[in-house]
């Protein structure tokens, strides 16, 4: 099939708009009067338009007016926009139309390259097909035999990551994609560089040639481009020109540091930012976890999240951030592409900290050249900092202390679930750091004062 398709001329209509402004919010779509649209001017019904509306949706993003017109004419679409630009709308609401339609078991496959997202992607089919009683299943991550009890009751939308939905299409007994009529294969870069070939490859042949197929990407390289001559049909693309483009209202600031106090200006910069959520992201997972405990110590709420957490610690972690206020959520480098849905509505300032050195600065200065900014310096006193490193010292000592239980925790046998409790109300060694507070589960905004705001 691949061979075949892959020597026809490239038949698609190309869709495409300039964007200045990324991932522009659902509330905040329709900036530019002309291009203004209702979700009922691009022909979705009134049942799913009431559901936008229930989710705050009022406007169509750029990459979901151009797509869902087009999917819901029946043709194959490939968007190309970046995470976070809605288009899980976009695929999401004329699946769903179809299915209002047409009710049928085991409807639609959606693949993606992480079970996080795997997760997002389920919660917004549900919040939109509440009221027309739409069942999805995510597949991955978790026990396989509680997921082939779920996958025998056939909901109607699959969301799967690759390689554990080929285990359940060998292995579990009586499931079957041959009466598939949707494939969307979201983030299809991604999956495509964490070398899932050879799994959609086996999945591409045992689903129906004759399906609708979706295929959006942030970018298209030449392996996606292998990917849409095997598995599209005279698609149309809709591409959304965003590349390198930052949020208008984002304020975003800089500071050189000496990698010795990092640590002292981070606390720092969260007591100047007081009040607000944050997001703080760490280069590994060793990191994330050692910055949490540093900041619980000083009596700042915070919640490490990382590659290395089990699924449901990962989705009850977000979950809690979501519905809670003044906390760091501390991400390492796979996590930040799997919360890319996570609204954070205090989180309006971006601050970068490159050190002070030669490489450093030269990638910071390729940043501010890719997106077309001259970036500020974040206002800090030096002064002020330093009054910070006595008790951020004796923070990291204990840090470094707790890091070590955690590690002899792992290393002998597990009880219960197995899971390390690295909730706040776990860490007892902030009570050891003078100043530092107690509990840290969130409570009043005098917990800690003292420890973060460096005794001033």
């Amino acid at each position: 099939m691949a061979d075949e398709e892959s020597v026809k001329p490239k038949t698609y209509e190309t869709l495409e708009i300039s964007s200045s402004d990324e991932g522009s919010d659902h509330g905040d779509g329709g900036e530019n009067d002309e291009t203004v649209k209702s979700f009922k001017d691009l022909g979705v019904t009134d049942v799913l338009c009431e559901a936008c509306d229930q989710l705050g949706w009022k406007s169509p993003t750029k990459i979901q007016i151009e797509a869902i017109p087009v999917a819901l004419q029946g043709k194959d679409v490939i968007g190309l926009a970046e995470t976070g630009s809605g288009k899980t709308g976009a695929f999401a609401l004329p699946i769903l139309q179809s299915l209002l339609a047409s009710p049928q078991r085991l409807h639609t496959l959606v693949l993606t390259p992480t079970r996080e997202l795997a997760f997002q992607i389920s919660e917004q089919f549900e919040a939109l097909g509440s009221s027309i009683g739409v069942k999805s299943v995510i597949v991955g991550g978790i026990d396989m035999m509680s997921q082939s009890l779920v996958l025998a009751k056939k909901p109607h939308i699959v969301i799967a990551t690759p390689g554990r939905l080929i285990d359940h299409l060998e292995n579990t007994k009586g499931f079957s994609l041959r009466a598939l009529k949707f494939l969307v294969m979201d983030e299809a870069d991604r999956i495509l560089n964490m070398d899932f070939e050879t799994e959609v490859d086996k999945i591409l042949k045992v689903i129906p040639r004759e399906r609708r197929t979706f295929l959006f990407s942030a970018t298209m390289t030449k392996k996606v481009q292998k990917l849409e001559r095997a598995a599209l049909k005279d698609p149309v693309k809709c591409a959304v020109s965003t590349k390198y483009s930052t949020v208008d209202k984002l304020q975003q600031y800089y500071i050189f540091i000496p990698s010795k106090y990092k640590d002292c200006y981070l606390v720092s910069i969260l007591n100047e930012l007081a009040g607000n959520s944050f997001i703080i992201f760490c280069s590994t997972c060793n990191t994330a976890q050692r910055v949490a405990l540093l900041l619980r110590n000083l009596g700042i709420t915070a919640i490490p999240l990382h590659g290395q957490m089990s699924q449901s610690r990962t989705i009850w972690k977000i979950h809690h951030f979501r519905h809670s206020v003044r906390r760091a959520f501390l991400l390492s480098p796979v996590i930040p592409y799997t919360i890319t849905s996570l609204k954070v509505t205090a989180a309006s300032k971006c601050v970068w900290c490159p050190y002070n050195h030669r490489y450093d600065v030269e990638l910071f200065q390729r940043i501010e050249s890719l997106i077309g900014k001259k970036l500020p310096a974040f206002p800090t006193q030096e002064e002020e900092v330093m009054m910070l490193v006595e008790r951020v010292s004796e923070a990291q000592r204990f840090a470094k202390i707790e890091m070590k239980e955690q590690g002899d925790k792992r290393k002998r046998p597990k009880r219960g679930d197995g899971d390390d409790d690295d909730t706040e109300q776990a860490t007892g060694v902030r009570k050891k750091v003078k100043g530092g507070g107690g509990g840290g589960g969130g409570g009043g905004k005098k917990r800690g004062g003292g420890a973060w705001r460096g005794g001033r």
